[in-house]
C-alpha cells in the first residue's frame, strides 16, 4: 500500500488546537486531490483539511469531537487501491446518481486544467509572487469574491515549499527573531543587575537561537498557507512567467514545481520582490562572505565581524551579532550616517551605536574583497583618502536591493523594466498593459513590507471596482536596531530645502516615567508641524518600542491632524506613548513635565 498520511495544518500563530467536526468522507470511500475530508473548529475560524492525494481512504484516526493540534496525524490514503464497488440495495427506490449535474465548486487548491485558446480564463486573478504584497493581494482578492491563484517557487533549506517570499523566510521575520534574542542575552549579561536580578555565568546556545528562530518562521508561513486554504487560494507551485496573452486573457507558464504547465487569467499581479544586491567580482558563499540570508544562520557567533554597508539591514544584523560576542566594524560609503533621516535621528543614532561598541566608518571607497576558509580581507580608503586594511573573520554584505525581475517574461505581453530595473507604473501600480498590475520591490518607492500589502490590498480593491488610495507620505519605516529608530513624512532638512515654515517639538525618553521604569531612557520623539497651519508634517522617533510609538503619528498624519490634536488627547499614564503628547505639546512650547 502507498500511504499519504493526512494531518493538521498549521493553524496560527496564537491557536494551538481545534475541535474535530465530522467526517464528509468514511474509511473505505474514493477520494480526489484537494477533495474536503474534514473540517476543524478553533476559537477563530473552520479550517478546511483537505486530501493531499487521490486515492482510498484507508484509515481514520481520529473522531468528530476530538481535540487536535498542529501535524497530528487524522487520517491516511491509499493511493494505489481502488475503492470497494457499492453493496447492491434492495430498495425499490435507486440510490440519487452523483451530483454531477449540479457539480461543486471545485477545490480551491486543485489547480484547473489549462483552457484552450479563447476560452474563459483559469482565474480572475494570478499573482505572481508571494511575498507579503504578493499573498496580501491574493486574500483581498479572493475575500472579494474572484478567483484567485498565487505562484511561488520559494523552497526552504530543506527543500519544501513555503509561501512568504524573503520577507517570511529569510527576512524581517527571522532578522526580528534573532534581534530579540540577542538583547534578551545581552541584558541578561549587562542590565538584568540594575533590576537586582543577578545572574552569572551567563553562557550562548546558539544552536538552540537559530532553531527558535526556524521554528518561528515555519510557523508564520505555515499560517499563510492555512490562510491560503481557508480564502480557497490556489497555490501554483514553481517559477511563474508570463507567456503572452490568450484572446483577452494572460497567459501565465509555471515550471520547476509541481504544478508546471500553463494557466490563464483576466488580471495579473506581479509581485516578485527583490533580492539582495551583491558587490562586483565578490563572490557570495553565505559562508565566509555573506548576504542576509547568510548572516542569519551562522553556526559559530565571529570573533571579528565586517559590515559592507551602514543601512538597515547592516545596522539591525550588525547589532545581532555584536550582542552575541563580535567585534564589529560597519563600512559605509556614504558621507552621511543614514542620509535620509532627520539630523537629529542621525546625532543621536551615531552617539548610541559607537556607545555601544559598533565601529562604523563613513565615506569608505572599498577596493579589494580577500576572502579564504580562514576569514575575509577588506582593502578600503577612507573619508580622508588613507588607504586601510581591515580583516575580519566573516563579512556581511549589505548595500542595498534589486528588483527581482529575471525570466519574467514581460516582453511576451509588451512590458519592460526601466534603467533600475523596476517595472514603471502609475499612481495605483497599473502598468502600460490594461489589467497587469505590479507592487513591492518591483516597482518605485521603499521597499518596505508593509508598503507592499498596502499596494497588494489597493489593486485587489482597484480589480473589484473601488477607487482606494494610498498616500505614500505617511508610509512609515523603522529600523529594528536597540533603541528602535521609526519615522513618518517630511525632514526638517527637506522642508528646509523646500521652503516651507515649519515649527518642532522634541521631548526626552529620559523624562517619561515609564520609559525610567524599564530602563529605557535612550532617544527622544519629534514633531514637525507646518508653522501656519499646524498641521503634521513628520514624526521622528528614537527609543524602545519606537516600531510600536510610529503607528500613532501615521493616524495622525493620514487625518490631517494637527500636532495640537496629539496634545489635547489624553494619553495613558505611565506609558511610552506619553513622550508622543509631550512632543506635540512641545510644538507650541507647552511641553509639561521638561
Amino acid at each position: 500500500m502507498a500511504r499519504v498520511e493526512v494531518k493538521v495544518p498549521q493553524l496560527s500563530e496564537s491557536v494551538t488546537e481545534a475541535t474535530m467536526l465530522p467526517w464528509k468522507k468514511k474509511a473505505g470511500d474514493p477520494v480526489t486531490q484537494d477533495e474536503i475530508l474534514v473540517e476543524l473548529e478553533t476559537d477563530k475560524v473552520v479550517l478546511e483539511v483537505p486530501a493531499p492525494s487521490s486515492g482510498v481512504l484507508a484509515e481514520v484516526l481520529k473522531q468528530e469531537g476530538d481535540i487536535v493540534h498542529a501535524d497530528e496525524l487524522l487520517a491516511a490514503i491509499d493511493t494505489e487501491a481502488k475503492a470497494a464497488a457499492p453493496a447492491s440495495d434492495s430498495a425499490s427506490t435507486p440510490a440519487p446518481a452523483p451530483a454531477a449535474a449540479a457539480p461543486e465548486k471545485p477545490a480551491a487548491q486543485a489547480a484547473p486544467a489549462p483552457q484552450a485558446s479563447g476560452e474563459k480564463a483559469d482565474f480572475d486573478v494570478i499573482v505572481i509572487g508571494a511575498g507579503p504584497g504578493g499573498y496580501i493581494a491574493a486574500i483581498r482578492a479572493a475575500q472579494l469574491g474572484m478567483s484567485v491563484a498565487c505562484v511561488e517557487e520559494w523552497n526552504n533549506p530543506v527543500g519544501k515549499p513555503k509561501l512568504g517570499g524573503t520577507c517570511l523566510n529569510v527576512g524581517c521575520i527571522p532578522s526580528k527573531a534573532l534581534l530579540a534574542s540577542s538583547e534578551q542575552f545581552e541584558n541578561a549579561r549587562l542590565h538584568l543587575g540594575d533590576h537586582g536580578v543577578n545572574v552569572e555565568n551567563v553562557t550562548l546556545d546558539l544552536a538552540k537561537l537559530i532553531g527558535r528562530k526556524e521554528a518561528i518562521v515555519d510557523k508564520i508561513t505555515g499560517g499563510v498557507e492555512f490562510l491560503f486554504r481557508k480564502n480557497k487560494i490556489t497555490w501554483l507551485k514553481g517559477h511563474g512567467k508570463l507567456a503572452g496573452k490568450d484572446g483577452g486573457n494572460f497567459r501565465i507558464e509555471v515550471s520547476g514545481g509541481d504544478a508546471t504547465g500553463s494557466h490563464t487569467a483576466k488580471h495579473v499581479i506581479i509581485a516578485t520582490g527583490s533580492k539582495a544586491r551583491h558587490l562586483p567580482n565578490v563572490p557570495v558563499d553565505n559562508r565566509i562572505v555573506s548576504d542576509n540570508e547568510g548572516a542569519l544562520a551562522f553556526d559559530t557567533v565571529p570573533k571579528k565581524l565586517a559590515v559592507i554597508g551602514a543601512g538597515v539591514i547592516g545596522l539591525e544584523l550588525g547589532s545581532v551579532w555584536r550582542r552575541l560576542g563580535a567585534d564589529v566594524t560597519i563600512l559605509e560609503a556614504l558621507p552621511d550616517f543614514l542620509g535620509t533621516t532627520d539630523a537629529s535621528l542621525q546625532k543621536e543614532a551615531a552617539k548610541l551605536f559607537k556607545k555601544q561598541g559598533l565601529a562604523i566608518h563613513l565615506g569608505v571607497k572599498i577596493a579589494k574583497v580577500e576572502s579564504s576558509d580562514a576569514g575575509v580581507t577588506v582593502s578600503y580608503t577612507d573619508k580622508d583618502g588613507a588607504s586601510q586594511t581591515l580583516e575580519a573573520d566573516r563579512l556581511i554584505v549589505s548595500i542595498g536591493r534589486v528588483p527581482n525581475t529575471d525570466n519574467l517574461g514581460l516582453d511576451s505581453i509588451g512590458l519592460s523594466v526601466d534603467e533600475r530595473g523596476f517595472i514603471p507604473v502609475d499612481g495605483h501600480c497599473a502598468t502600460k498593459v490594461p489589467n497587469v498590475y505590479a507592487i513591492g520591490d518591483v516597482v518605485r518607492g521603499p521597499m518596505l513590507a508593509h508598503k507592499a500589502e498596502d499596494e497588494g490590498v489597493l489593486v485587489a480593491e482597484i480589480i473589484d471596482g473601488q477607487k482606494p488610495h494610498i498616500d505614500y507620505n505617511c508610509i512609515p519605516w523603522v529600523i529594528y536596531t536597540h533603541p528602535e529608530i521609526a519615522w513618518v513624512g517630511q525632514t526638517e532638512q527637506a522642508l528646509k530645502a523646500e521652503g516651507r515654515e515649519f515649527r518642532s517639538g522634541q521631548f526626552p525618553m529620559m523624562a517619561n516615567g515609564r520609559a525610567l521604569g524599564i530602563g529605557e531612557t535612550d532617544g527622544f520623539i519629534k514633531i514637525i508641524a507646518d508653522a501656519k497651519t499646524d498641521e503634521i508634517l513628520g514624526v521622528h522617533i528614537i527609543s524602545a518600542n519606537a516600531s510600536d510609538l510610529i503607528a500613532e503619528a501615521v493616524v495622525a498624519m493620514e487625518f490631517k491632524a494637527a500636532s495640537e490634536d496629539i496634545g489635547i488627547i489624553s494619553h495613558p499614564h505611565p506609558s511610552l506613548s506619553e513622550v508622543m503628547r509631550e512632543a506635540a505639546l512641545a510644538v507650541g512650547k507647552r511641553a509639561l513635565n521638561i
